[in-house]
């Protein structure tokens, strides 16, 4: 996938406690990342956290792939590129591209996918049309599998 094929972006620098023994950043961190990435995303699309307002939907992650391209080093600037590839009936797809800040220098790609799971329990549901709409409206595509 081309950087270009990203819209969103968000900046993040390496922090001392980030790194590991071999002075690159912990394997582990990228979830964190990856983390942040999702979160400023639906921020971005307009929907507040999805996994903490009270009668709206929650998005559970139910599978993360990485791919580790090349190492990132303490104090380096990221470019954390995200976006929805995918809507499923309950589930969401993203794929994400970890690079160094204003580069096409891939660090690490992947994706994970987000399973909707109603206010009443802990069962997949679908996602919400409303939801989807916001996600169509900013990527500026059908999202729909």
């Amino acid at each position: 996938m081309a950087r270009a094929d990203f819209r969103f972006s968000y900046p993040k620098r390496v922090r001392y406690s980030e790194i590991d023994a071999q002075a690159v950043v912990f394997n582990a961190r990228f979830l964190d990342y990856l983390d942040i990435a999702v979160t400023e995303y639906y921020r971005a699309v307009g929907i507040p956290d999805p996994a903490g307002v009270e009668g709206l939907a929650q998005f559970k992650v139910a599978r993360t792939a990485i791919d580790y391209k090349a190492s990132v080093h303490l104090d380096e600037e990221l470019d954390l590129c995200i976006r929805l590839a995918r809507v499923g009936t309950s589930s969401l797809t993203f794929a994400f591209e970890f690079h160094g800040k204003g580069a096409d220098d891939l660090r690490a790609a992947g994706e994970t996918v987000q399973v909707h799971i109603g206010t009443l329990g802990s069962r997949p549901c679908p996602v919400p049309p409303a939801f989807v709409g916001l996600f169509e409206t900013y990527e500026g595509r059908s999202l729909r599998a």
